[in-house]
């Protein structure tokens, strides 16, 4: 990402005036895999073209001009964990292993929504699943063969209604956690924010499975404290889902090996998790030549999380709160 690149003005919105909360510091330990830490990997060749999911290339960042406790930045919206959260157990940028697909590099930039000021050494982790529509660690939980798999737990069954479906969080345990049913951990990592808020991981263009639209979760942890064995304590502030824009998840599945998945798709519009909300709700800005997606994808974002707050499995909501979206 370079510095000069601006994001799409959004309309300024009160900060979320809910009472922060803080729950007491759970350990959260995770071990460092493979021992050094992978460096950020860009997407091999040059992009003739770019594509940005909203359409066009994004413009300023909405930003108060007033001083004071207005917010910068709205939240980017919360959403539920879903099922298939494993614990940080991979810290590291790399999270492709040998999983085949469309080369994807996504840069997050974290940001105190209040403050506007960058969170460093903040724990984000991402998780999503295969070309195919597989979770790694609950493998037995779907079905290969090219079919896409079956319906995770998280996915909602019938017509969607753009309500959440059920199991759903309404200040439950966001659908309920299921527990892994095999060691594989591909398309999972951890790593730490920067000085600028930033964080950089390499992996491929997520699939879809029964029920749900094309996305990728996502989790941001402060408080804590970096080790040598990873990151301990601290509290999760933001948990929510980032999504992809129709037209580069039609351009994918003319791709081996999504191209093989008969799965009826749910589109954005039909997804029950997805806010409907754009840039604010973790729709991506989206960069790949057009004629040639399968060469990779650039995907960046900003997101405005309030550190001060516990947003979990076990509270979170969706959402319409949201954030000013693009990696500047």
């Amino acid at each position: 990402m370079t510095g000069n690149e601006t994001t799409n003005e959004s309309p300024e919105q009160p900060r979320n005036q809910s009472p922060a909360h803080k729950r007491d510091l759970t350990r959260r330990k995770v071990v460092v895999a493979g021992g050094a830490a992978v460096a950020a990997v860009g997407v091999g060749g040059g992009l003739a073209a770019s594509a940005f999911a909203d359409g066009a290339s994004p413009t300023a960042p909405g930003k108060s001009t007033a001083s004071g406790a207005e917010t910068c930045y709205t939240l980017t919206s919360e959403t539920t964990e879903g099922p298939y959260y494993i614990d940080a157990d991979k810290i590291r940028q790399d999270i492709t292993e040998d999983e085949v697909g469309i080369p994807l590099t996504l840069t997050l930039k974290v940001i105190d929504a209040e403050t506007c000021k960058p969170l460093r050494n903040a724990a984000v982790d991402i998780w999503h699943c295969s070309a195919l529509g597989i979770y790694s660690g609950y493998e037995a939980m779907s079905s290969g063969g090219g079919g896409g798999g079956g319906a995770p737990t998280d996915a909602p069954s019938g017509t969607p209604t753009g309500e959440p479906p059920s199991g759903a969080p309404s200040g439950g345990t966001g659908g309920g956690h299921s527990e892994p049913t095999d060691d594989e951990r591909y398309l999972r990592g951890t790593w730490k924010t920067d000085k600028r808020g930033h964080v950089t991981f390499k992996t491929v263009f997520p699939g879809w499975y029964q029920g749900r639209c094309v996305h990728i979760h996502v989790k941001v942890h402060v408080d804590g404290e970096w080790t040598d064995a990873g990151y301990e304590g601290g509290h999760t502030c933001h948990t929510g889902q980032l999504f992809f824009d129709e037209k580069s998840v039609l351009a994918s599945a003319t791709v081996e090996p999504y191209s093989t998945n008969t799965t009826t798709r749910t589109t954005l519009t039909e997804d029950t998790i997805y806010p409907q909300n754009g840039h604010e709700g973790g729709l991506l800005f989206l960069e790949y030549d057009k004629k040639r997606i399968a060469k990779g994808v650039r995907a960046h974002l900003t997101m405005g999380v309030a550190p001060d707050e516990t947003h979990d499995s076990t509270d979170t909501q969706p959402s319409a709160s949201a954030s000013a979206s693009a990696s500047s």
